[in-house]
């Protein structure tokens, strides 16, 4: 039996700005309709396997579940209250596996990676199960294709039924490294992407990080029901130490296997990685969105919100957003991550805060700021219903231009329709709701002398959420 386990941890700090810490990259929709985690789950499809375990950090909570949602399928979401890494995400689910008596193996999987054959990554799939079977512990391989400097590597040891003893990890080479290894033959691409029996994995960590271990069994026992959600206990995984399950566990493990892989894969890891994954013009060049592109060889061009002209120019990337421009050249894709870090270092919240901010009732869009005032764009989904709230410093003005709110002020609760408009002063409690079947679009206004969004009071929230969530 197969259990699959998604991790939906990672910050994709590479593809900044279109990934941010409030809406890493697995959410985003960068090759196709769907997002990388929607394509992670659908692909599971052509496997006989039980429903998901979706693992993810608790402020994302809200995403993973409308993206659950969307695709249809079902799954059991369970929160972590701290990046602690892949290791003990892991630990957890296969803890969390065994409880009712069962070991099966657990295919983990990244939620932001792309895979353009489907078919070929099933019948890799299929050629793990015999190996995990017996117990040993098996990572996917990718075939590379070319001298990737972006990738750790993954160094082949003697034949084994359906792949291979896995000798060695290689980490992320240079450019002459990287080509050496591709012409040697025998390495492959590390993925991320493994198949475990629950109880073997457990046993090598017990062996090898016993109190990596011990964190995650008391975090499994005091778990508990919020919602929809299973929260792993808060203060036991947070006391967790946080470690890969390459440097925990396979790194030392005498059991592992490598199984190739060679269906179109790619973990999106940087905008020259994204640029792979699509069609490219006569010239070289990639455009997303509204751009217009002049005298200009090999550049990835992404419009989000107005349209982007380029004049004589090549091998660049540029990445609009309604906040941020990016402009880079492509050879330094790579380093996007350090200048992510400089940003926060400086205190900037872009990093951090994406334009469209997502709530579970829907989101809002800030179009405009000042001082003492702000102007956003709020949808609320249909059922949409926004907590029973006030603010201590600042009032607001909605205007509805699209569907009909139920609105309530003080004591009073009335219908707001398209076209009009209500006022809620500072101090007063108020609410907004959708009745109906169509997504409420309104403008909000506010104003006075602090607009955060942790200037917030609830007094009542079906969705169960901190201040400023």
């Amino acid at each position: 039996m197969i259990q699959p386990v998604i991790l939906s941890g990672g910050s994709g700090t590479r593809l900044w700005p279109l990934s941010r810490e409030q809406l890493p990259k697995q959410f985003l929709r960068l090759t196709s309709s769907q997002s990388l985690l929607q394509q992670t789950l659908m692909r599971l499809a052509g496997l006989d396997a039980q429903p998901p375990m979706l693992m993810g950090h608790h402020a994302h909570r809200f995403l993973m579940a409308e993206q659950l949602r969307e695709s249809g399928l079902s799954a059991t979401l369970v929160l972590e209250p701290e990046a602690r890494n892949t290791a003990p995400a892991i630990a957890c689910a296969a803890l969390l596996a065994r409880q009712a008596g069962d070991d099966p193996l657990l295919l983990v999987l990244p939620a932001d990676h792309a895979i353009g054959n489907v078919e070929a990554f099933a019948n890799s799939v299929s050629c793990a199960e015999p190996l995990a079977e017996q117990g040993y512990l098996v990572t996917f391989g990718v075939v590379p294709t070319y001298p990737e400097t972006g990738y750790g590597y993954i160094a082949c040891g003697s034949p084994l039924e359906g792949g291979y003893h896995l000798s060695s990890f290689i980490e992320k080479p240079d450019a002459a490294r990287a080509q050496q290894l591709l012409e040697q033959g025998n390495t492959l691409w590390n993925s991320g992407m493994f198949l475990l029996k629950a109880s073997a994995y457990l046993a090598q960590l017990e062996q090898l990080q016993p109190s990596m271990m011990a964190a995650c069994r008391k975090a499994v026992n005091e778990s508990h029901r919020d919602l929809d959600f299973l929260r792993l206990g808060e203060e036991a995984f947070r006391d967790c130490p946080g470690e890969s399950i390459d440097y925990a566990v396979m790194e030392h493990c005498d059991h592992a296997a490598v199984v190739p892989l060679d269906a179109q894969w790619s973990d999106i890891g940087s905008f020259d990685a994204l640029w792979a994954t699509q069609t490219p013009d006569e010239a070289g060049n990639v455009v997303r969105g509204d751009g217009v592109l002049t005298n200009t060889q090999r550049s990835l061009v992404i419009a989000k919100h107005r349209l982007v002209a380029t004049l004589g120019v090549e091998d660049l990337i540029v990445v609009e957003t309604s906040d941020s421009v990016l402009v880079a050249h492509r050879d330094q894709a790579q380093q996007v991550k350090q200048l992510v870090a400089l940003l926060s270092q400086a205190g900037r919240s872009e990093p951090y805060t994406a334009p469209l901010v997502h709530r579970p009732w829907g989101s809002f869009q800030s179009m405009d700021s000042g001082e003492r005032y702000q102007v956003k764009h709020i949808t609320v989904k249909p059922g949409g219903r926004l907590s029973l709230q006030r603010h201590h410093h600042r009032a607001e003005h909605w205007v509805v231009v699209s569907g009909t709110a139920q609105v309530t002020v003080g004591e009073r609760t009335f219908l707001v329709s398209e076209n009009q408009s209500t006022y809620i002063p500072i101090g007063v409690l108020h609410r907004l709701e959708n009745l109906g079947k169509i997504p409420l679009e309104l403008i909000e206004v506010q104003s006075g002398s602090y607009l955060g969004e942790d200037d917030i009071e609830r007094l009542d929230d079906v969705y169960a959420r901190h201040r400023s969530e």
